[in-house]
């Protein structure tokens, strides 16, 4: 099975960073897709930056130019360095990989358990 252990969140003061990684647990024999999702009480999960076909990225236009994803192909893991940080920004960081665990396998959407980033001054 592959689960993804999520790190990195925490308490940052307006304008800090900080840097959540995603790690799987277990092998993955191809990626196609990662993304980060961002929740909040009272709204609903957001897409905040994806890698689509291995080298296409998207942003929320909420973050443009503060945040970036990226993946280590070593090890896939999973990064968001988030700069220049917001109070709005303050949410529920979900991450998922779009993945086969063999190469017949169907492609499958594994989630991290979510990780708190708090913005506040």
């Amino acid at each position: 099975q592959v689960q993804l252990v999520e790190s990195g969140g925490g308490l940052v003061q307006p304008g800090g960073s900080l840097r959540l990684s995603c790690a799987p647990s277990g092998s993955i024999f191809s990626i196609d897709t990662t993304g980060w999702y961002r929740q909040s009480p009272g709204k609903q999960r957001e897409l905040v930056a994806e890698i689509t076909s291995g080298v296409r990225t998207n942003y929320a236009d909420s973050v443009k130019g503060r945040f970036t994803i990226s993946r280590d192909n070593a090890n896939n893991t999973v990064y968001l360095q988030m700069n220049s940080l917001k109070p709005g920004d303050t949410a529920d960081y979900y991450c998922k990989i779009k993945g086969r665990r063999l190469k017949w396998y169907p492609l499958v959407d594994y989630w991290g358990q979510g990780t708190q980033v708090t913005v506040s001054s």
